[in-house]
């Protein structure tokens, strides 16, 4: 038997196990819920099939076995601004690379300042930390940066191994830096903050997290550069990437109209605050008037084109992890049966102990979306007396688990790298540098802690 086979009978006998133990506290339905989520956790483990096609089975089994109602599976995802966040953040990618603005600034920045293997890295992080203001998703952000980095790689003449590598460093890349802004991650970033109960606006969110983020991409970044080394020196044939660059030519109307839109953008997500317009309406809506005439003229019919509905799936059944876990009480037994009666009031403890916990549920949950569903409310509720913000509290957990992954399926950011059209790497590779990165978030979360303290939230 293949491994889509025995991932396959493996995540029918958890789901069998599971339904047939005798789980006291859990309800039917709670029960149910956690053999279809651990069945799904583990199909995802084995990429049985495409995470979306697992999601779906996950969504349309808690419906057929009347685990939840469709009302209470959709609704959370759709009635509110996340999907639409996303789709919104997908057309204003698409526009950015499409308009080939994104790519005019990684040349530039390239053939400026890159010179070496550790020069390429480097520059990854950057263009990242850099278009993570401009492109408002992480995967359009890296699909856009890994376009580029494949020309330099061409033009190096690098090895596939090596190329790899690079894609790799793409991805990786993306999980810290897409926390700095609220806009970075437009899917996960506002989730975080909805999760805690506690309303934040761009500016404040980028005081919170900026610092702790780029500390954790620099110590990624440096472990990345520890661990993976070309198997030959690199030499760049800058004369290749200054051709790419010169047939950019000069900025374009399309350009401009799109630069037009982004500082349109990014005005009105720093006045979210002043305004008190949800980030994601407003990420829609600029990307829905860039198609109109006169005004607009950037996006076209076939932008829509750019927006994955196998990505829209998989989010709607990641957050039905958490939505439908709440209702059947299957996230409340989790957290009884794993948080200790008591917790720490010592800060630095009770960080160590909040990323343990999430790190313990992420290893089988898998989805960060899921894990935030499960862990944020519980330890909210257990740290209520401590003294501890919620916000503080739900932006550690998210942190941790969307810097955490062992296996490709444990980040969307690091799944959807996982093709050989994508980032190319393998799940040896992703591994590689996972098993050590778990170390890291253990620094991330006393970083963050430290952090708060100084600002009032711990």
């Amino acid at each position: 038997m293949n491994k889509k086979v025995i991932g396959f009978i493996s995540g029918l006998i958890v789901f069998a196990i599971v339904d047939l133990l005798p789980l006291t506290g859990l309800s039917h339905a709670g029960k149910l819920d956690l053999a279809l989520t651990l069945m799904t956790v583990v199909w995802w483990a084995f990429q049985i099939a495409q995470p979306a096609y697992v999601g779906g089975v996950y969504l349309m089994l808690l419906i057929v076995l009347n685990v939840a109602t469709p009302v209470q599976v959709f609704s959370s995802s759709w009635t509110g601004s996340i999907m639409w966040l996303v789709i919104g953040a997908y057309l204003i990618a698409g526009a950015v690379r499409d308009s080939g603005f994104g790519e005019r600034i990684a040349y530039a920045f390239i053939i400026k300042f890159v010179r070496s293997w550790n020069g390429i890295i480097i520059s990854i992080f950057i263009l990242t930390l850099i278009l993570a203001l401009l492109i408002p998703h992480p995967w359009p952000r890296a699909f856009l940066i890994m376009s580029v980095m494949g020309v330099v790689a061409k033009s190096a003449h690098m090895p596939q191994v090596d190329r790899s590598k690079i894609g790799l460093a793409v991805f990786a890349a993306a999980c810290p830096l897409s926390g700095v802004f609220l806009t970075g991650d437009s899917t996960l970033n506002p989730l975080a903050v909805a999760d805690s109960g506690v309303k934040t606006t761009f500016i404040q969110y980028f005081i919170y997290m900026g610092v702790p983020m780029i500390i954790a991409a620099i110590i990624t970044m440096l472990l990345f550069m520890l661990l993976f080394k070309p198997t030959k020196p690199v030499s760049i044939d800058f004369a290749v990437l200054k051709e790419k660059q010169q047939a950019l030519g000069k900025l374009s109307e399309k350009e401009i109209r799109t630069i037009i839109w982004l500082v349109i953008a990014i005005i009105l997500w720093l006045t979210s605050g002043l305004t008190g317009i949800d980030v994601g309406w407003i990420t829609l809506l600029v990307a829905l008037l860039m198609s109109l005439p006169v005004i607009g003229e950037v996006l076209t019919a076939k932008s829509w084109r750019g927006v994955p509905v196998n990505v829209l799936v998989f989010l709607t059944s990641a957050i039905a992890i958490g939505d439908v876990g709440a209702s059947t009480g299957m996230n409340r037994w989790i957290a009884k049966v794993i948080l200790p009666a008591s917790m720490p009031h010592n800060i630095y403890l009770l960080a160590l102990l909040i990323t343990v916990f999430a790190i313990f549920i992420h290893m089988f949950m898998g989805s960060v979306i899921a894990v935030m569903g499960v862990t944020i409310p519980a330890l909210v509720a257990a740290t209520a007396q401590l003294g501890v913000s919620p916000l503080a509290v739900s932006l550690i957990i998210f942190s941790v688990v969307n810097l955490h992954y062992i296996l490709p399926f444990h980040n969307l950011a690091i799944l959807v790298g996982n093709e050989p059209d994508t980032g190319g790497y393998s799940q040896k590779e992703v591994m590689r540098l996972g098993i050590p990165l778990t170390g890291v978030m253990f620094i991330v979360a006393l970083v963050m802690t430290a952090w708060f303290h100084l600002l009032g939230l711990m």
